[in-house]
């Protein structure tokens, strides 16, 4: 195999491949590699390794080579916010990520991979067949970076003095060498770059972070300590406007909070998304950030973008430590977030018991309902948390409950939970109430009783509880019979039929002369069987209203978005008839 372009070329015929085929993957690469680069006649301006030919032959090699062991400098932890610039050099873990990496150009397939001596390389596997090598370049380091890294004090020292202002020239990323130097928690090196630099201790990067928020981020204690003393700005925050003290509260270190508060950090300052630094330690579950906050002067109700305040947050997230020492502190319980939610309200939401016990024993007010009307009661019945609705029952109003136009034995019965529907029911809750008419509305069959959400689920068992409750199952303008019926269930439909059911329940916006519950069990002829026992009129089926006379002309119909009508005539009325099959039924009226 040869390059395209190469006049010559070591090639490998079949003695030659049957000599190296015992060969691993490994080792071939590695051959072909140094055949490539000691090649005089391939070697061009691309580097050592030139336009290269392989000793591949027709085999298919995958890079696996393993770059050499290196050992880690404890001192100098590879950089962990990825925002940053990337090392100058690739480190090994990176180069080893990449001999993994794949990306086609045109016809070229560019693979990274690390010989056996450590030399990065790039292969080039054009869609002939062909591989070409060529050497990685590396990107040249600062030198006083570079002793930065090390920890080099005497050689930072030496250039922090000879080189003057060249210390304050920024890398591409905004970035100095006290940032360099903070960020690596080299606290002598910050020293010494004030100290021959001071003028620069509030630079910033184009992120907007200055050395101190770097130092923040990184917990380095000692180089924050370092550029408070030397009079860092503890509230000069980054473009999202997070000051150092709320990256301190969400880096959860509370000796670095207590740096910054004693050193006059405002702690009222809002992120650009509305957080603030109490906020963000509630958030973390911290008591002794937030006391530290609060003895300074927090706001014990800021609100963030969406309205929520510390309370919400705590009760939201299940902190309860924090949430004892908000209320002890006297923040409002019931404060609404902008959707309407009381931090009660996200409690049971979540589905934390504790924190609603204790805002209930705070005299949290149960009957606040949310933009969408629904009340803390409601969100525990959707979200089959008995615990939690049976704490609340005691504490909602059952005139609050009816105004929200809808009961939570519906949200249960609709989200099958039979436990929170038991608890309901034992509680008193009327299983034969209505879904207001625009909370019907948004159903297309205009449900209404909770005994239909029961039915439309296939839920034998809530079916059978709320029936034995009292539940009238003919309340709702389409019969949830006729929903068992279309179900194929017999089961359900004989619950139904037994605790009176009508078995002659008719579609009331397309009447026909028959009930539709034979037009719907005309596929499950022993339930067709059992409604005719049972009182179904089955006489109707055999009536005509124009007994021997004439039927009308048939008149031709056209198709409507939501009903489709057929060509037929009605067997009784002669009339033109809608498609009633179950199957229509079921689209028009089951969806």
């Amino acid at each position: 195999m040869t390059m395209p372009g190469s006049t010559t070329g070591p090639t490998l015929g079949f003695d030659d491949y049957t000599l190296y085929s015992n060969l691993s993957d490994d080792e071939l690469m590695q051959l072909a590699i140094e055949r490539s680069l000691s090649d005089p006649h391939n070697a061009t301006s691309l580097g050592e390794a030139g336009k290269t030919s392989t000793a591949l032959g027709r085999r298919t090699v995958q890079c696996r080579v393993n770059p050499p062991a290196t050992r880690p400098n404890p001192s100098n932890p590879p950089r962990e916010d990825p925002s940053h610039r990337p090392p100058t050099a690739n480190p090994p873990d990176a180069r080893r990520r990449k001999c993994e990496e794949r990306r086609k150009c045109e016809d070229i397939v560019v693979t990274h991979f690390v010989t056996g001596n450590g030399k990065c390389m790039l292969a080039y596997h054009r869609g002939d067949g062909s591989i070409q090598y060529v050497p990685e370049t590396e990107e040249e380091q600062d030198p006083i970076v570079k002793a930065i890294l090390n920890g080099d004090v005497t050689t930072v020292r030496a250039m922090a003095r000879n080189r003057g202002n060249n210390i304050l020239q920024p890398d591409k990323y905004g970035w100095i060498p006290l940032h360099e130097a903070a960020y690596y928690g080299q606290d002598q090196c910050v020293r010494i770059l004030l100290g021959a630099q001071p003028g620069v201790i509030n630079k910033c990067d184009l992120k907007g972070r200055t050395a101190l928020i770097l130092a923040v981020e990184r917990e380095k204690v000692a180089c924050v300590e370092a550029l408070l003393e030397k009079g860092a700005d503890p509230d000069l925050a980054n473009k999202d406007r997070e000051s150092p003290l709320y990256k301190a509260c969400e880096m959860d270190n509370a000796e670095i909070v207590a740096m910054l508060l004693n050193h006059g950090a405002v702690v009222n300052k809002y992120s650009i998304h509305g957080w603030t630094a109490l906020l963000e330690a509630v958030s973390r579950n911290n008591v002794e950030i937030c006391e530290m906050l609060v003895q300074n002067g927090a706001n014990l109700s800021p609100t963030n973008m969406y309205g929520f305040t510390p309370l919400s947050t705590a009760a939201q997230s299940g902190h309860v430590e924090t949430l004892r020492f908000l209320i002890k502190h006297g923040a409002d319980i019931n404060r609404e977030a902008s959707d309407g939610s009381t931090a009660l309200y996200e409690a049971a939401k979540n589905g934390h018991e504790d924190i609603v016990e204790i805002l209930l024993s705070q005299k949290a007010d149960a009957n606040k309902a949310g933009k969408k009307g629904l009340l803390p009661l409601h969100i525990a019945a959707q979200q089959g948390n008995d615990g939690i609705v049976s704490l609340l029952i005691k504490a909602t109003r059952k005139s609050s409950v009816k105004r929200s136009g809808v009961s939570p034995l519906h949200l249960a019965a609709e989200f099958n939970w039979d436990n929170v529907l038991e608890v309901l029911i034992e509680a008193g809750y009327d299983v034969n109430a209505m879904l207001s008419e625009d909370r019907s509305m948004m159903y297309e069959d205009h449900r209404s009783t909770t005994l239909y959400f029961a039915v439309a689920n296939g839920n034998v068992d809530a079916t059978t509880m709320l029936l034995e409750a009292g539940a009238n199952p003919n309340l709702d303008t389409f019969n949830p019979l006729l929903v068992a019926v279309r179900q194929g269930s017999i089961e359900l439909v004989t619950l139904l039929v037994e605790h009176m059911a009508n078995v002659n329940a008719y579609v009331p916006t397309h009447p026909t002369s028959f009930p539709a519950t034979v037009m719907f069990s005309m596929k499950y002829l022993s339930m067709l069987k059992y409604l005719m026992d049972n009182g179904c009129d089955a006489l109707s089926c055999f009536s005509c209203t124009y007994s021997s006379g004439t039927h009308p002309p048939l008149q031709e119909t056209s198709e409507r978005d939501d009903l489709r009508y057929n060509t037929d005539t009605h067997r009784n009325t002669g009339e033109p008839v809608q498609d009633l099959s179950p199957r229509t039924m079921s689209q028009d009226y089951l969806a």
